[in-house]
């Protein structure tokens, strides 16, 4: 039936002049092309269809979504320090609770530089957050981390610290009680306050997540940017299990004894625990943004999303106690980084031939052997070419323009598991900061290898984090408000279709 109507659409078209069978030609070309191009759309990857719309806008830079139990959508504004719920069909928002009063600083973007001397706002601000799983059924817990100190702030100039030139801040964990009536969070308790902070690599997410059957906290720590930029000359303790940076954390989401000391929220089987608990549970990560629960073979597994620093951005099993390479296996242990640095800066005066505090990697194979308990990631995106890495190394030390370089900046990171959209149960939803897009890795049997990889809602946007309606057929996206990154991020909002925004993607068929 197609071929006779391409021949109908031919014959008439032959009827007139030259210039009308040139034309005719022209069109006949044309109709072809986009019969293929609707026949690719058809069979290629994403051919699902959601109507999408946008709930919310202009919020102070969404961190965290979450769909609650109450279906209201809950969120941080990062730069606000706002915990608001908003409500999916309206739109309506509600300030839950206000944390601006909890730091010690002022909002240093919004401050002219002549006045506070180019000091920094760290990477995120108020972050992480995690609802318990029985918030509206006795256990009206919600678990918040922030930035809430910068040693610098009573320093002239830019607040860099004297010793390493680096920007120290200072991050806690809380824990504060939900009044359903009232619509507030009150009753705030420190877990712990002494988690490093930084206006880079902050990592930032928060998720309960169970082990043995048993709810904990866990909180993922980034390596606070040490070795590159402007933090170049401060240390990177990646690989130090005496120091929160980073790794990611375990803590209890109720103090043991109802006790509230700092020990009495670190479980006592963790890991690393010696004459004091130590919160560590996992270490050798770069900057994990994401976190994810996903139940495989009846066991919860723990899986976080982390940036790479050129390529190799990672997704992570998480396990008890492993080690999972960071600064010196970067991505696969495939030999890519072989003869580089997970940073590189202009500044001969620092060590090494990359003039950065990061060590040189001679061999990531011999490295991913020699580490105790390590883990490779599950999935690297854009593993590159050691002679790439190379070019770009060597023009970022030449202090010539940083170049553009294949990477996903994967942020937020959600588990599906419904069935409610046919072939994507036991998938894994991730938002990119650069590539505009969320990436679904479908995962085969056991969790630990990838079956498919395939991309959604492009848009000129970065996606901060991303959440599941609890009937499965809704995705919730929050967009940054900048939209671009620098290292490390600056805010420029200019060019991104929707800024500080919640979309919702609804699925159709």
């Amino acid at each position: 039936m197609q071929s006779n109507r391409f021949c109908g659409y031919i014959h008439l078209k032959h009827a007139g002049d030259l210039r009308n069978q040139v034309k005719s030609a022209l069109l006949f070309t044309a109709f072809i092309l986009f019969q293929l191009h609707m026949t690719a759309l058809a069979q290629g990857p994403g051919k699902e269809k959601f109507k999408d719309r946008v709930i919310a806008k202009g919020l102070a830079g969404p961190w965290e979504i979450i769909f609650g139990p109450d279906e209201q959508l809950w969120v941080t504004e990062s730069k606000a320090y706002h915990v608001v719920q908003i409500d999916p069909g309206s739109g309506k928002k509600e300030i839950l609770l206000d944390l601006s009063d909890q730091k010690s600083f002022p909002d240093y973007d919004a401050l002219n530089d002549s006045i506070d001397g180019g000091k920094p706002s760290p990477q995120g601000g108020l972050m992480g957050m995690a609802l318990h799983p029985q918030l509206l059924n006795g256990k009206p817990f919600v678990y918040l981390a922030f930035v809430y100190d910068f040693e610098g702030k009573q320093r002239k100039g830019d607040g860099q610290d004297p010793k390493d030139h680096g920007f120290h801040f200072k991050t806690k964990i809380v824990r504060c009680q939900y009044d359903p009536k009232a619509r507030k969070l009150k009753n705030l308790q420190t877990i712990c306050e002494n988690i490093p902070g930084s206006n880079d690599h902050n990592g930032g997410r928060l998720l309960i997540s169970q082990v043995g059957g048993k709810d904990y906290l866990f909180y993922s720590v980034g390596d606070m940017g040490a070795g590159q930029f402007r933090n170049a000359e401060r240390k990177n303790h990646a690989q130090d299990i005496s120091v929160y940076e980073g790794k990611i954390l375990r803590f209890n989401t109720e103090p043991e004894n109802d006790k509230m000391t700092p020990e009495a929220w670190i479980p006592a089987d963790n890991p690393f625990n010696g004459r004091s608990r130590n919160a560590v549970w996992t270490l050798g990560h770069r900057n994990p943004q994401g976190l994810a629960e996903m139940p495989v073979n009846g066991e919860k597994m723990l899986i976080s999303s982390e940036h790479g620093p050129f390529s190799d951005d990672e997704i992570n099993v998480i396990k008890r106690g492993s080690n999972y390479g960071h600064p010196l296996v970067i991505g696969y242990p495939d030999g890519n980084y072989n003869g580089l640095c997970a940073g590189v800066t202009d500044k001969e005066a620092l060590p090494g031939i990359w003039n950065s505090t990061y060590p040189l990697i001679v061999s990531e194979q011999q490295n991913a052997g020699l580490l105790k308990n390590y883990v490779p990631p599950i999935k690297s995106f854009f593993p590159t070419k050691n002679s790439e890495l190379h070019a770009y190394a060597d023009t970022i030390r030449a202090g010539k323009k940083s170049p553009e370089w294949p990477s996903l900046a994967p942020s937020g990171i959600a588990a599906y598991t419904s069935e409610a959209i046919p072939g994507w149960k036991g998938s894994l939803l991730i938002t990119s900061l650069k590539s505009r897009k969320v990436v679904r890795l479908k995962l085969k049997e056991g969790g630990t290898q990838i079956e498919s990889e395939t991309d959604y809602f492009s848009k000129k946007v970065r996606y901060r984090d991303v959440a599941v309606s609890a009937d499965g057929r809704r995705i919730y996206l929050v967009t940054d408000s900048s939209a671009v990154t620098s290292g490390p991020s600056a805010e420029n909002p200019k060019g991104s279709e929707e800024e500080g925004a919640i979309l919702e993607f609804s699925y159709e068929e």
